[in-house]
């Protein structure tokens, strides 16, 4: 007879497989949103080894694709609990990827994740403490603390910051039914999911504004899941293009879901996200993007808004370099 597991014991788990061809995308690699999909099954599988409960996705922050991962390659997706709150765990994802021929895996992301631990009643409970052994873990508890600051930078820069029909910003809305395979554990649609209707909706902005499918995700950070979206209910992804760069294209995301049978009033806000695409030509070299001039208040407070997000952002990476 095997005793059970003792909680708060186990940090970390790598998840281990090969990216299939059916998780290619437009650009012949895998696309942002199965990566994420990825993160958030990791993350999830940490966080409930630690906790020895079911937990749900709050915040996923600051995924930047550094490479593609190919199709046909070993994929290894790390995640650690780095620091816990009272109901809370910060999960550091490390994606890794690379011929299973030679186990050469080198970086493609990482980001930093968020769950809270609830009961049957979907009640947030209380975790194991995490207390950090060692100078290695007491920098990552530093960096998710750190982190944790400039989340709440960017939720002060949101307040406020609303998107209506006022706006004249190029945009798209995708609507279908949450299916029961998209199901977590929980008997939910679980994050990944979300995360990959996001990339998506993005994805088919990007090409309409580009005129081209061949656009990537460099970026996804804000991830912020408000309530949970159940199986059955009517799903509304709107992206509308915030900015525009030289080569990119800064996306807002809305998830809105609802009982279909409640009608419009019966829909409430999901998620919310940014995400950056950038076009490519055949060498995966970014090419200039055509420029968007925003002309109602609204799309001149959402330009500004984006421009603000990305200026936090910088400010996080200088410090994290100094």
């Amino acid at each position: 007879m095997t005793s059970a597991p003792q909680l708060g014991t186990h940090r970390a788990i790598t998840l281990r497989f090969l990216a299939a061809p059916s998780d290619a995308g437009q650009s012949g690699s895998v696309p942002a949103g199965k990566v994420l999909e990825w993160i958030d099954k990791a993350g999830y599988a940490a966080a409930a080894r630690w906790s020895g409960t079911y937990s749900v996705t709050a915040y996923v922050g600051n995924v930047r694709f550094t490479r593609p991962v190919e199709v046909g390659h070993l994929v290894e997706v790390c995640a650690t609990v780095v620091r816990t709150g009272r109901t809370s765990m910060d999960v550091m994802v490390e994606v890794f990827s690379g011929p299973p021929a030679t186990g050469d895996l080198q970086a493609a992301t990482y980001c930093l994740m968020i769950f809270v631990s609830v009961d049957a009643t979907g009640k947030p409970q209380v975790v194991p403490p995490l207390t950090a052994n060692g100078e290695a873990e007491r920098m990552l508890q530093s960096w998710a603390a750190h982190r944790a600051q400039v989340r709440a930078r960017v939720e002060d820069a949101m307040r406020g910051i609303v998107f209506t029909d006022a706006g004249q910003a190029p945009r798209i809305t995708m609507r279908f039914l949450a299916a029961p395979s998209d199901v977590n554990w929980g008997g939910k649609v679980h994050g990944g999911i979300v995360m990959r209707w996001i990339d998506e909706a993005a994805h088919v902005l990007a090409t309409a504004w580009t005129r081209s499918p061949h656009n990537v995700a460099i970026f996804t950070g804000g991830v912020r899941f408000y309530r949970p979206l159940r199986i059955g209910h009517l799903v509304e992804v709107e992206a509308r293009l915030l900015h525009t760069g030289r080569t990119s294209m800064h996306i807002g995301v809305h998830v809105r879901s609802g009982d279909p049978a409640a009608g419009p009033d019966g829909m409430a806000e999901t998620t919310y996200c940014r995400t950056v695409f950038v076009g490519i030509d055949a060498a995966r070299r970014a090419v200039p993007t055509p420029q968007w001039e925003p002309i109602t208040d609204e799309d001149r407070a959402l330009d500004a808004h984006a421009v603000e997000l990305v200026r936090l952002r910088a400010a996080y990476e200088e410090h994290a370099r100094s």
